[in-house]
């Protein structure tokens, strides 16, 4: 299963429409999908390396107003918004992150808009919480672009030669990319 959405999602970097799918995914992931957009930006910069830097504004601009509705879900729709979180498993997370934003208030958006985690989490539990609608577009806006930005950067830089030792071990890095937002999501609870 795993190759054949990797091929999938390897075709549609190729195809026309492949920038309105990522600005979709990218929306999405802000607001209510668990799936982070780096899986189609990173191919979609190895296909078309010339279309780099505006993929990667197609992710943080998308990214942004995906958070704007993960915001008012939040805000609006408490009830939805509860059920967003227990059924991607971030439930038990709000409480950790309303601790958070107590703390650190708008930092905590900062750090964790470029960690590999669902950025949902941030926009929904800020909306939950009636938290200034303009610190998390602020915060976002930087740390989007300089997370998609970055990615872009990095695959732009070291190309196709990734791409064969990523196919080679598919397996591999989809298992520690799982596990590393495992862990991070198990500090991130257990602080």
């Amino acid at each position: 299963m795993l190759r054949r959405l990797y091929d999938w999602v390897m075709r549609l970097s190729g195809a026309r429409h492949a920038g309105w799918a990522l600005a979709a995914i990218a929306f999405a992931e802000s607001s209510f999908f668990p799936i982070p957009p780096d899986v189609l930006l990173v191919p979609l910069v190895v296909a078309r390396p010339e279309r780099t830097w505006r993929y990667a504004a197609i992710c943080a601009g998308c990214s942004v107003a995906g958070g704007v509705a993960g915001y008012a879900i939040g805000y609006f729709l408490a009830p939805l918004a509860h059920q967003l979180l227990e059924g991607s498993g971030l439930g038990g997370a709000e409480a950790w992150m309303h601790q958070q934003f107590s703390r650190f208030g708008v930092g905590v958006v900062l750090i964790m808009g470029v960690l590999p985690i669902p950025y949902k989490l941030v926009t929904i539990v800020w909306g939950l919480l009636h938290l200034p609608l303009w610190e998390l577009m602020a915060a976002s806006v930087i740390t989007r672009g300089a997370r998609f930005f970055g990615v872009a950067a990095l695959v732009k830089r070291f190309g196709p030669a990734v791409l064969p030792i990523i196919e080679k071990r598919l397996t591999l890095f989809a298992a520690l990319a799982v596990a590393a937002v495992a862990v991070v999501v198990a500090v991130k609870l257990a602080i």
